[in-house]
């Protein structure tokens, strides 16, 4: 790779194959919600990113270019992140929590890459990729908006934690707080 129209065809790729991961994994999620709106949320992002599929395909038209063969590796690690938590067996209310956290990281992984995209196709000139990269951006945006506020909204049934950290806290003592102590001179 030796020009930044090669690196930024190879970024788009990189894109356009997360982007067709995240089609399956947002299906996967809208599955595993227990919460009606988190669901929803979920398969609205879906169709959402296979119009963000579409415009990226539309980018390489425009650059008469096709995608390269590629693997997005930070995708598949988010990817293989979720597939590892779930084989802890978390409970719904938990899994709901996680896979709106993890929209989070996602959404900011894509965010970053879709900035960087745009930072060289401005600078190449590609004025109709550009346009089609913040589409995408734009909504990359607003989604992280909604897992922020999901994410705020969502909580889970049990606070506590596991018995044997539960049972150390009920008997450590408490300490008394620095402002009570304040009031005391030092010995120095």
């Amino acid at each position: 790779m030796q020009t930044a129209h090669e690196l930024f065809l190879h970024e788009m790729s990189d894109m356009l194959d997360a982007e067709q991961k995240l089609v399956e994994a947002l299906g996967e999620q809208a599955e595993e919600s227990s919460n009606a709106q988190v669901k929803k949320a979920f398969e609205m992002h879906q169709r959402q990113t296979e119009g963000q599929v579409r415009r990226l395909q539309q980018a390489f038209e425009s650059l008469e270019e096709e995608p390269e063969n590629t693997e997005c590796a930070g995708m598949k690690g988010l990817k293989e992140e979720h597939d590892n938590f779930k084989e802890e067996d978390p409970s719904e209310d938990i899994l709901d929590i996680f896979n709106v956290g993890a929209a989070k990281k996602v959404e900011r992984y894509e965010i970053t890459a879709y900035e960087s995209l745009i930072q060289l196709a401005t600078q190449m000139g590609y004025r109709k990729a550009t346009q089609l990269l913040r589409q995408n951006l734009k909504e990359e945006q607003q989604t992280l908006k909604k897992m922020e506020a999901f994410s705020k909204k969502l909580k889970p049934e049990q606070m506590g934690m596991g018995e044997e950290e539960d049972m150390q806290e009920r008997f450590t003592p408490q300490r008394k707080s620095s402002s009570k102590r304040s009031g005391r001179k030092s010995a120095a």
